[in-house]
């Protein structure tokens, strides 16, 4: 299954902020909770465009992760009732744009629309090219019985199981320790 980068980056964009829940943070605390975290995970993922950085946009950005979270464990056509809701919202109208040193990639919003507007919107695009493509197979949540971690298998042979190296050394681990009893 190959999607393209930008929708790849999208959607492990998408993983990483609903990892930022208690249950599948590796804090096992909300890491969304301040407007530093939220920077945080922005920066590291290099989100262009316009940020208010205030408990509002938290809350926004932090609703968002929860709605982009069930719409990632949804079935294909419930997830195009989803997608095509969040694009009617936000009267998506997709673009192509180059800015800083990424080459061409779709936009479908104003950089100056709100950031939740827009993490959502860049979301359900990726998801798009997702559900066209037949690979809703490939957003996972973590085998792992102790977290709610998700993730996106772009393995070749769609094998990953866990959402992190962590997760699965500490399921095998486990799984050696029973089988040593």
């Amino acid at each position: 299954m190959i999607f393209t980068d930008d929708t790849i980056a999208a959607l492990c964009f998408v993983a990483a902020l609903g990892d930022t829940v208690p249950e599948a943070s590796e804090s096992g605390a909300d890491e969304l909770a301040t407007a530093q975290q939220l920077t945080a995970i922005l920066d590291a993922w290099r989100y262009s465009g316009r940020r208010d950085g205030d408990a509002a946009e938290v809350a926004a950005v932090a609703a968002a992760r929860d709605r982009l979270r069930a719409l990632w464990r949804l079935d294909r056509d419930d997830a195009v009732t989803e997608v095509n809701a969040i694009l009617a919202e936000a009267r998506a109208v997709p673009r192509l744009v180059r800015h800083d040193d990424i080459d061409w990639h779709v936009h479908a919003t104003s950089l100056q629309a709100p950031l939740a507007e827009r993490i959502l919107v860049e979301a359900a695009m990726a998801f798009v090219d997702v559900i066209r493509a037949d690979g809703m197979d490939r957003l996972r949540a973590c085998e792992a019985d102790d977290c709610e971690g998700v993730f996106v298998d772009v393995s070749r042979n769609a094998s990953r199981r866990f959402c992190s190296t962590r997760c699965g050394n500490r399921m095998a681990a486990r799984a050696h320790r029973a089988r040593a009893e």
